[in-house]
């Protein structure tokens, strides 16, 4: 009987755990992706626009500004390995909050910083996090938080640029002054 019902328990198929999504905006996508891309529990990281009007847009269209999006990252991951609330967390240390024209050295609406909710779970940590990213900082935080809107992938050269093209990468991020700026505003 024992036997019996072993069996019939390993028959049964294991549904996993639904994956889910969380979208954030933190300037140029080529470096987002590899702060995300290195957390246990996320699946995957895919550059791309969002939260404008522009149907089908394109990288050059993006960034000559006008369409309304944000070069941004789709993360998909495992909320049973890695929570929203962590997402956020390397969100916040990857962005200068305080930037209100851009971020780093790209500047206009298409590379402002925000975190897009998918759930109202989602927006509730955003926002929570929004709230306390504000009680450290005197100055003015000018990071959005907006509920996801239509997620565009980005032309495929994008897409993992930072391991297509380490050198190209790396000197554009140390020419941003991307983790210098980092460093000032949230330190090691």
């Amino acid at each position: 009987m024992r036997r019996l019902l072993l069996l019939l328990v390993l028959a049964i198929p294991i549904q996993a755990a639904p994956l889910a999504k969380a979208t954030f905006a933190g300037g140029c996508f080529w470096c987002m992706e590899p702060p995300f891309e290195k957390l246990a529990g996320v699946v995957s990281v895919v550059s791309g626009y969002t939260g404008g009007t522009t149907e089908n847009p394109t990288y050059e269209q993006v960034s000559l500004g006008g369409t309304g999006h944000r070069e941004a990252v789709e993360v998909t991951y495992d909320p049973a390995k890695v929570t929203y609330g962590q997402l956020v967390d390397v969100f916040w240390r990857n962005v200068d909050p305080l930037d209100p024209s851009g971020q780093f050295c790209d500047k206009g609406q298409q590379y402002l910083a925000a975190i897009y909710w998918h759930d109202a779970e989602q927006r509730r940590i955003a926002e929570l996090s929004l709230r306390n990213v504000k009680k450290r900082f005197s100055a003015d935080v000018q990071t959005d938080v907006f509920p996801a809107t239509r997620f565009y992938r980005a032309e495929e050269y994008h897409q993992d640029y930072y391991k297509k093209n380490p050198i190209r990468y790396r000197f554009y991020r140390a020419g941003c002054g991307r983790d210098a700026r980092l460093k000032s505003v949230w330190g090691k």
